[in-house]
C-alpha cells in the first residue's frame, strides 16, 4: 500500500470512529415508574434539561402532566404531578400532590430549581429538588396581559410555552404565546417586563425595535452568550433574532410551511416548536411537523440537517441520526458538559440523544 493510500484509509477510519449515533435515553417501553429509563413508559415528553448534579429532567405534556427524571441509577422516576390529572394546585406542598395543566417546557435555573412552563394554567412554577416542593414563580393563573413593571407572581400571562435563562443567570425569559410577546423576569427583584412583541399579530420589520413590532405566534426562544435573543415562530415558520440593541430581524425560514435546507432565508420549516443554543453559538431547532432537527449557523446564514429524514416513524435508533425517523419532536437541548444533543421525540414517547462514537 502506497503512502497516499495509507493516509486516505486512516482518514476514513477516523471519520468512521467519530460518526454520530442516535441512542435511546428514556421511554419507548411500558415498564412502570422506577424502572430503567430505557424500558419505562413516557407520555409525550416535550422538553429535557439537566440539573446541576447531572440529573436529566423531563416534562410530559399530553396524558402525563408530570415532571420526571432519570436518576443516578438510570431509573425513570416521577418528581411532581399526577399521571393524567390536570389542575392547578399544590403550591407550597410536595410535588407528588401538585397538579399541572399542559406543561410544555422546563428549564433549570441558576439556583438549581426546575422552572416549569405550566402552559394552560398561564403561569410558571418552580420545583425545588432539595425539598421536593412546588411553588409559584410567575403568573396568577388568570389568562390575560398585565403586570409589566411589577411582581411577576401578580402578573397575567396568556399561555407560558417556553422558559430560558440568560448566560449570566440574571433573568428568566418567558414565551407568552397568546399575548404574542417574550417577557422576562429579573431574578433579583421578581419584576416582569416585555422584551419583544407589541401584542399584534404580524411579521416584524427587520431592523426595528422588537418591542414595537408584531409577532405571528412565538412558540419558543433562547438567549446566546452574546445576548442575542432568538425567537422561533410556530405558525410563522421562521426564526428571528433580537440583537443586544433590541432590534429584530428574520434569519431563517420563508414564512410558509415546507421542508428545506441551505440558505437560511430560503429554507422552509414546518411548525417548528423549540430551539436551543449549541456550544458554538449555532441554533438547534426542533422542526416539529417535518419530524427533524435542523441547525441555523449564524454568519454562514445556513440551515443544515442534524437528525431525521422528514418521514414520521420510529426507525433508526442505534444508527446515523440523518437516517433516523422521528415523530413530532418538541424539544432539543445540548448537554452542558458532554455536548450531546438530546431530543424529546414526543409522539414516539421517548427521549433520544446524538453521541459521538
Amino acid at each position: 500500500m502506497n503512502r497516499s493510500l495509507t493516509i486516505c484509509v486512516l482518514l476514513l477510519s477516523g471519520a468512521v470512529a467519530r460518526a454520530d449515533k442516535l441512542v435511546l435515553v428514556a421511554g419507548g417501553g411500558d415498564d412502570p415508574d422506577g424502572s430503567p429509563a430505557e424500558r419505562a413508559k413516557l407520555f409525550s415528553p416535550f422538553a429535557v434539561d439537566f440539573g446541576l448534579d447531572g440529573t436529566t429532567y423531563i416534562v410530559e405534556m399530553v396524558k402525563g402532566e408530570r415532571l420526571r427524571a432519570v436518576n443516578a441509577k438510570g431509573e425513570l422516576v416521577t418528581l411532581a404531578g399526577t399521571a393524567g390529572q390536570k389542575g392547578d394546585a399544590g403550591d407550597g406542598g410536595p410535588g407528588a400532590k401538585a397538579l399541572f395543566n399542559g406543561m410544555h417546557h422546563l428549564a433549570v435555573g441558576p439556583d438549581g430549581a426546575v422552572y416549569l412552563a405550566d402552559t394552560f394554567n398561564n403561569r410558571v412554577r418552580k420545583f425545588d429538588p432539595k425539598t421536593g416542593t412546588v411553588s409559584a414563580f410567575a403568573g396568577t393563573g388568570e389568562k390575560g396581559f398585565d403586570g409589566d413593571g411589577g411582581p411577576a407572581v401578580k402578573a397575567k400571562f396568556g399561555g407560558c410555552y417556553c422558559l430560558s435563562f440568560d448566560a449570566a443567570g440574571k433573568n428568566c425569559f418567558v414565551t407568552d404565546l397568546d399575548n404574542r410577546r417574550i417577557r422576562k423576569v429579573a431574578l433579583a427583584t421578581g419584576v416582569v417586563s416585555t422584551v419583544a412583541g407589541n401584542g399584534s399579530r404580524g411579521v416584524p420589520k427587520d431592523g426595528e425595535p422588537a418591542t414595537n413590532q408584531p409577532l405571528v405566534d412565538p412558540r419558543a426562544h433562547a438567549v446566546d452568550a452574546k445576548g442575542n435573543l432568538y425567537i422561533l415562530e410556530r405558525g410563522g415558520h421562521a426564526l428571528r433574532v433580537i440583537d443586544p440593541d433590541g432590534k429584530i430581524r428574520t434569519v431563517a425560514g420563508t414564512g410558509k410551511p415546507g421542508m428545506g435546507s441551505g440558505k437560511s432565508l430560503e429554507a422552509a420549516m414546518n411548525g417548528p416548536k423549540h430551539l436551543c443554543i449549541d456550544k458554538d453559538g449555532s441554533v438547534l431547532i426542533a422542526d416539529t411537523e417535518n419530524h427533524r432537527i435542523v441547525r441555523y449557523v449564524p454568519g454562514e446564514e445556513q440551515l443544515v440537517l442534524v437528525a431525521g429524514t422528514g418521514k414520521k416513524g420510529t426507525a433508526g435508533v442505534g444508527g446515523d441520526p440523518l437516517k433516523a425517523e422521528l415523530a413530532q419532536p418538541h424539544g432539543v437541548i445540548v448537554h452542558p458538559k458532554t455536548g450531546e444533543i438530546y431530543i424529546a421525540d414526543s409522539t414516539n414517547g421517548r427521549v433520544l440523544k446524538i453521541v459521538r462514537e
